[in-house]
Order: C-alpha cells, then sequence, then structure tokens
C-alpha cells in the first residue's frame, strides 16, 4: 500500500549487445514527476494509484521514442505479479519480468508497441533508507539480468544486459532531497557497481557505493573521488565519481530537472560504461516547470 503523498516505481536500463540500442522503462505508482498528483496533494489526502504511468524512452539512431502517458485510477489495476497501467502491462512470473508496452509517443504521436522481457541471473532482497529518517528506500532488484526487446513499433529486435529497481516514499520527494546522482556500472565480473550520491558534496548528504554480485553478496566499497561533469544543455549540474576523467559518450535525457547520460570513466581499477542519472528537485517543482510538464505528459483521467 503506497500511502497518501508517497510513491513507488520500478525501474529498468537495458544496452544491446552491439551497443546499438538502449532503453529505459520506469513503471511509476504515484508519479514523482506528475503536475496532476503535485496539485491534486495542494487539495488534501491523495490516493496515489489515481496518478499511475509508465515511462518508456528507446534510443537508438532514427528510433528514439519517448512517451509517458499518465493514467487515472479506473484505467489501472495492481497485485503481486501484475501491474496494468492502460493498454499496457507488466507481469511478474518469478524470475521473468514481461512489459507489454501499447503507447503513444509525445511531442510526435508515434506508437511504441511490442515486448520487453527481462530473465533475472540472481535477485536480491536489499533495501536501504536514503533519507534519515527512513521516508524513502530504494533497492536493485536484479541488478544484472538479460533482456530480449520485441517491438512491432518501432520495429526492433535485440538482446542485451539490463538492470531492474526500486525506489518507494511514504511522501513526496521534496521533502527530503534537493539533488542527487546516481549511476550503475557493469564490471567485468559481471557483478554491478551502484553509486548513490544523495545531496553529493554536503553535509547532510549520504553516499552509497555498492557492488552486487552474480551470485547474491552485496559489497560496500570506496567511492572515488567526485569529478565534475559539463554542465547540460539546461544547465543543470552533474556529477561522477571516478578515479579518472570522465567522459560524456551519449546524452541521452536533458530536461530542466533531470538528466541521463551514458557515461564513460573509471570504477575499481576498471574503465566502466555507466549509465547515470542527476535530478534537481527545486527545478522539479518550480511553477514553471509544473506547467510545462503536461506537454510531455499527458493525462487520461
Amino acid at each position: 500500500m503506497v500511502p497518501s503523498g508517497g510513491y513507488l516505481w520500478w525501474y529498468v536500463d537495458a544496452l544491446s549487445d552491439d551497443g546499438q540500442f538502449g532503453l529505459s522503462i520506469i513503471a511509476f505508482v504515484g508519479s514523482v514527476f506528475s503536475p496532476y498528483y503535485a496539485w491534486a496533494r495542494k487539495r488534501g489526502p491523495t490516493d496515489p494509484d489515481n496518478f499511475c504511468a509508465l515511462n518508456v524512452a528507446l534510443y537508438s539512431a532514427g528510433a528514439r521514442r519517448w512517451s509517458m502517458t499518465e493514467r487515472g485510477a479506473q484505467h489501472n489495476r495492481r497485485d503481486a505479479t501484475h501491474f496494468k497501467i492502460g493498454p499496457s502491462q507488466l507481469e511478474w512470473n518469478g524470475d521473468a519480468l514481461t512489459i507489454h508496452i501499447d503507447e503513444v509517443g509525445v511531442p510526435i504521436p508515434r506508437r511504441i508497441r511490442g515486448t520487453v522481457r527481462l530473465r533475472t541471473h540472481q535477485l536480491f532482497n536489499f533495501s536501504t533508507a536514503l533519507d534519515a529518517q527512513g521516508r524513502h528506500r530504494w533497492g536493485p532488484i536484479a541488478p544484472h539480468a538479460r533482456v530480449e526487446v520485441k517491438l512491432q513499433h518501432p520495429e526492433q529486435r535485440w538482446s542485451g544486459h539490463a538492470y531492474l529497481d526500486s525506489n518507494e516514499g511514504d511522501e513526496p520527494v521534496e521533502r527530503a532531497f534537493t539533488e542527487w546522482d546516481w549511476s550503475r556500472s557493469q564490471m567485468k565480473d559481471g557483478s554491478t557497481a551502484v553509486l548513490y550520491d544523495v545531496e553529493p558534496g554536503k553535509a547532510q548528504g549520504k553516499l552509497l557505493a555498492l557492488r552486487f554480485g552474480r551470485h547474491g553478496s552485496v559489497q560496500p566499497f570506496e567511492a572515488p573521488p567526485l569529478q565534475t561533469l559539463p554542465r547540460t544543455a539546461w544547465r543543470i549540474e552533474r556529477r561522477m565519481r571516478s578515479d579518472s576523467r570522465v567522459l560524456v559518450t551519449q546524452q541521452l535525457e536533458d530536461t530542466p530537472f533531470y538528466q541521463r547520460a551514458m557515461l564513460q570513466s573509471t570504477l575499481l581499477g576498471e574503465s566502466v560504461s555507466s549509465f547515470h542519472e542527476t535530478l534537481r528537485v527545486p527545478r522539479l517543482v518550480s511553477p514553471l516547470v509544473q506547467a510545462m510538464l503536461p506537454w510531455r505528459m499527458p493525462r487520461r483521467g
């Protein structure tokens, strides 16, 4: 049960074995990015299940797509193994997650339709607080998995490495955070290293540096020093921890409050390629950005 004002999301990212295709998918209950949810909270207690969305982003030359249509409660259903969001749904069978996508992209209305299936190697029952009060929590579910992508629109068939985790909170994110940087890197031995830098460089900040082994181990490691990255086109400041210079190899998302990129850096003595994200919460909750968001996040009530 997600409390009023709270949120829950499941996050997937994946990259094809040949490096030509990538994706990210986020299934939201109580969408933290939703202006509709934010406006409803100002009026009083609010049911997060009335603000669900499936965010789909496809990254490849000539076939980039992005969609995030929010659905009201009458269009959504969920239980322990299924989550239906409008015409799309997620199914969990114990060792595989299948995502049936039937969405329309924005701002250009192009169809995104097909299936994405994650086959897990090792499931993790790990969760840790991101704030001092323990109201916001994160944990990986399958930090190293295989993905099979079969899309009809746009036409794509590929396989590769994938990652699955989850975040949940008992209150809106703006009550606890102003910013964070997050990254996940696949290591040579098949493990996954995650850096979660909450309020980076600040006294009240929290740094998670964890390595998730292929057979279920969880090991902390000493994080490298902070390296400053070039600001995005929207002037978002971002950082990555690395023992060497960090290279932005591909900018995947660039918005007024959020960015996602592929980076090349050095971690634990290895040269690694990483998915990296930065969230700037004051930008997200600013009235101007909230007024802009419906153009990218339409709602079906």
